[in-house]
């Protein structure tokens, strides 16, 4: 453990350092080290799908879950869509160095804000490899040093890319450190990195549950986290069906190892006998298991009965719950109480209920009409995201670049002392 906690030492030492650089750099420099990367994986794909099919390989033979190898995978598909993100981030404004609510104070001095980095963000995460570069990418555009702690299913896939990711920093004339993947796959460095307040900033977990909530009870660094995702979709009783059904196809079905997908149904019950037999049609071309309410039975046969756990359950995989409710109201109170308030959707063609729903849901998304898998920070033009946050410091949502930072007081003066 002393070697572990050396290391550590060692890295969060660079992480610091580097950090002061990174607030610093100008916004030439951070674009110059992200079009250089966008360079490398263009002309080093090769390498990089020949690590990550190392990793698919492995965890096929630990007999890893359908899930989590699927969120392992790297295809050309995906690179393309690191590119993507990457140059949305490119051509967002930076956010470092802006200042807003200037005002004049009745002493004469003038006070605002500024924008700033947050320093060194300390990211753990499982899978997903796309994430060592969207996480990156992210973090050079916002000013901030990152220390990245990838599964050791991804370990292959993860160096690959942490050495085109230091070739670009060091092309635009930054510093490699700002930008760390541990090459180590000990478990007992995750226990040390959340407890690296001396050097790190935030904590961000992504992952299961179980990697999160360890995350979120033992860290002594302050956690931007969500530990599930357990959505949902309402249809009330003024919805467009045919709406709803495509809206419910897409958020269940489109994937179903990700945090925005669907995992809960709820059907208002003036709809349920001519509408669920439809869904329920649907979800099974997909091959889609749907746990029911006792109501939800009585309509449709070889239905098995949810549980309570069901309800609360992020499944990430063909299962959906699904529950009659009686209108809006219990259909609200349903979700305040199961969902994880990560993102919750109704259809409805009624601007008033509508409007209700986006109020009274506590969820870090509520979308109207829309299907769950927008939940995105790609989609919500964000370029990337770090991480979706539940917490409702700080940030909350899906996390780009001004969540990755802060803001200080600033004020301007002439002279001024205080009276």
């Amino acid at each position: 453990m002393t070697n572990i906690n050396q290391y550590l030492k060692k890295i969060g030492e660079e992480a610091k350092k580097a950090s002061r650089l990174m607030a610093k750099a100008s916004t030439k420099q951070k674009n110059d080290a992200l079009t250089h990367l966008i360079q490398l994986l263009n002309t080093k794909a090769k390498t990089i799908l020949k690590a990550n099919e190392k990793d698919v390989k492995e965890a096929k033979k630990n007999k890893l879950d359908r899930a989590s190898i699927d969120r392992l995978i790297i295809s050309s598909k995906t690179i393309d869509s690191m590119i993507k993100g990457i140059q949305d981030i490119i051509d967002l404004k930076d956010p470092i160095g802006e200042i807003m609510h200037l005002n004049t104070r009745p002493s004469g001095i003038q006070v605002g804000q500024m924008r700033v980095a947050l320093g060194v963000i300390g990211m753990i995460y499982e899978s997903r490899p796309n994430v060592t570069i969207d996480a990156a990418s992210l973090s050079i555009k916002s000013g901030n040093a990152i220390i990245l702690r990838g599964g050791s299913e991804s370990i292959h896939s993860n160096m690959a890319l942490s050495n085109i990711i230091h070739e670009a920093l060091k092309k635009a004339g930054l510093s490699v450190q700002a930008v760390q993947v541990i090459d180590s796959t000990d478990r007992s460095i995750v226990k040390g990195l959340i407890k690296l307040n001396d050097y790190i900033d935030v904590i961000i977990p992504r992952g299961g549950k179980s990697l999160t909530k360890m995350i979120s009870d033992e860290a002594t660094v302050p956690v931007i986290k969500h530990l599930d995702g357990n959505c949902h979709v309402f249809v009330d009783k003024n919805a467009d069906l045919n709406k709803a059904l495509k809206i419910i196809e897409n958020s269940k079905t489109q994937r179903l190892g990700t945090c925005n997908t669907t995992e809960s149904l709820l059907i208002s019950k003036d709809i349920a006998r001519d509408f669920l037999p439809k869904i329920v049609k649907m979800l099974r071309q997909h091959k889609v298991e749907i746990r029911g309410c006792k109501e939800t039975l009585k309509l449709v046969k070889d239905i098995k009965l949810a549980s309570e756990d069901d309800f609360y359950t992020e499944y990430l995989d063909a299962i959906i719950s699904c529950k009659i409710v009686d209108d809006i109201n219990d259909a609200i109170h349903h979700i305040n109480q199961y969902s994880s308030h990560h993102t919750d959707a109704i259809v409805t063609e009624n601007y008033g209920l509508a409007m209700r729903f986006l109020k009274e849901v506590d969820s870090s998304s509520v979308m109207v009409n829309a299907s769950t898998r927008f939940a995105d920070g790609f989609e919500y033009g964000l370029g990337a995201e770090i991480g979706i946050s539940t917490n409702k410091l700080h940030a909350r949502g899906p996390v780009g670049l001004e969540g990755l930072t802060s803001l200080k007081y600033i004020v301007l003066g002439n002279g001024h002392i205080r009276k």
